[in-house]
């Protein structure tokens, strides 16, 4: 069986573009961005090649230079604060205003990575067991050339969870980003390069499916870290499967990600949150809350207040400051959400916001109105299929036991989120521990949502992926283990 990785279908590439080359589409206006070239495939075996040879270099470079050069690009992004927002809201939709959100994010997550990397890396001695005459321990290695395939949606929150741990520990690094978000990505490797990172040993390069399959496959690319969909992080591992020798993979991949809210919730606090946990990007999170369960007898209060602050967001032009949700990120996405809704809808389903509040919510535009859903069930894809829009479906239960089984009934396991009061009440966060044993997720919150925490492992389970990044775990994944056992004294 031969693996391609197919296109995303929800970025906004041009129909008519040269198979050689990929235009950027600008979400709310259809309009050009840029264009880039592909490489052809020798001068990808080439740039591979040279990859391989500095990171040999680079792996001797002792690891303090390494974190220190670290340190330098956290100076040097930093020092594009001013120029990042309008740059990226062209590329991928997002609203100007929210975008420096994603800027103070990279850099706390570089900060706290850069600040862990001498004990994640240090050699786990054995002394302690040690028999007299003997040591041994053992060895965080790098694993060579990395390849990191990036979405669009937070590119440079995705990026740097793999990039710098794998950069700190030795490798070197391809970046091939999505073709939503090219400058994102050129954008942070000249913020490496200007702080000292060999050019050879951090590349960036825009790839066709075709040669991101050859890339995969490439027998001097060690390790391949994708961030996207279910099938194409299925694309990914038949390829490394069908690569000579055996190759690791890490993937990120989607989410159906719920929330439960207990009948002890505070509603004034819980309401806003959640409401921003499943709009905020325009829902185009891989840990947005696509689906709450509420408890019955707050049920009509928590919908009503639900929707009263939904129908609150401006929707619009995404350059503009005061708008605060911006369009999804290309006109068959937004399609693909409409039909969705529909979908459920024509099941059963009733939609509370009227559509016309949001007058670019047009047919035909990539303008997706927010919507919440009532008169939901899981025979809707709605419930249990990734929407990554504004939508919500929001479902009644009876009991925390049915709160579970419903969470648990997806294919996904991102994060799941609980809602209760546990400041007031100790069974409640008694409850919340339970929940925690019982939920098939990477990530269980307590009273938050769609955050990613550095210290803490950002993982899934189920069709939400494999492998780690962030936290001492997220070395860990982009290093070998290398085993030192020597016998010292020889004399009798």
């Amino acid at each position: 069986m031969s693996a391609k990785i197919s296109s995303p279908p929800s970025t906004s590439i041009s129909p008519d573009a040269d198979p050689s080359s990929q235009t950027t589409l600008i979400p709310h206006s259809q309009e050009p961005l840029v264009i880039r070239t592909y490489p052809s495939e020798s001068q990808l075996e080439k740039s591979i090649q040279y990859a391989a040879a500095a990171q040999e270099k680079w792996a001797r470079v002792p690891l303090g230079q390494r974190i220190a050069i670290g340190r330098r690009f956290v100076e040097e992004f930093g020092n594009m604060r001013d120029e990042i927002p309008l740059e990226l809201t062209l590329q991928m939709g997002r609203p100007v205003s929210q975008v420096p959100g994603e800027i103070r994010g990279t850099l706390d997550r570089a900060e706290y990575m850069l600040s862990i990397a001498e004990s994640a890396l240090a050699d786990v001695s054995l002394a302690d067991t040690d028999k007299p005459g003997f040591r041994r321990f053992i060895r965080r290695v790098p694993f060579g050339v990395v390849l990191v395939v990036a979405p669009w949606n937070y590119p440079f929150l995705v990026m740097i969870n793999s990039v710098l741990p794998a950069l700190i520990a030795g490798n070197a690094v391809i970046i091939k980003p999505s073709p939503q978000t090219p400058l994102a990505a050129e954008r942070l490797v000249s913020a490496f390069h200007k702080a000292g990172v060999p050019r050879d040993v951090l590349q960036v390069i825009h790839l066709s499916p075709e040669l991101t399959t050859a890339a995969v496959k490439n027998p001097l690319i060690d390790f391949a870290v994708f961030t996207g969909s279910v099938a194409g992080g299925r694309a990914i591992d038949i390829a490394a499967a069908e690569a000579t020798g055996f190759k690791g993979v890490g993937l990120e991949l989607g989410g159906k990600d719920p929330a439960y809210v207990r009948a002890d919730a505070n509603l004034d606090y819980t309401v806003p949150e959640l409401v921003d946990g499943a709009m905020f990007n325009s829902g185009q999170s891989c840990c947005a809350v696509e689906r709450i369960y509420v408890h019955e007898s707050i049920f009509d209060d928590f919908v009503s207040r639900y929707v009263e602050l939904t129908k609150k967001y401006r929707l619009g032009d995404p350059t503009q400051p005061e708008t605060n949700l911006g369009p999804v990120v290309s006109l068959a996405s937004a399609e693909r959400i409409r039909k969705q809704v529909a979908a459920a809808v024509g099941a059963g389903a009733k939609a509370l916001i009227p559509e016309d509040l949001f007058a670019a919510a047009q047919p035909g535009s990539s303008y997706v109105a927010p919507q919440v859903l009532v008169d939901v069930n899981h025979t809707m894809d709605v419930m249990t299929e990734e929407t990554f829009g504004p939508v919500v479906g929001i479902q009644k239960v009876a009991s925390d036991e049915e709160a579970i089984a419903l969470m648990n009934d997806s294919p996904y396991g991102l994060t799941a989120s609980v809602w209760t009061n546990a400041e007031g009440n100790p069974e409640s966060e008694a409850a919340f521990l339970q929940f925690v044993d019982e939920l098939h997720t990477g990530t269980v919150f307590l009273n938050r949502c769609d955050y990613l925490d550095p210290a803490l492992a950002w993982t899934g389970v189920k069709n939400s992926g494999r492998g780690i990044s962030l936290s001492k775990f997220g070395y860990d994944q982009l290093t070998r283990a290398k085993s030192v056992h020597m016998k010292i004294k020889t004399s009798q």
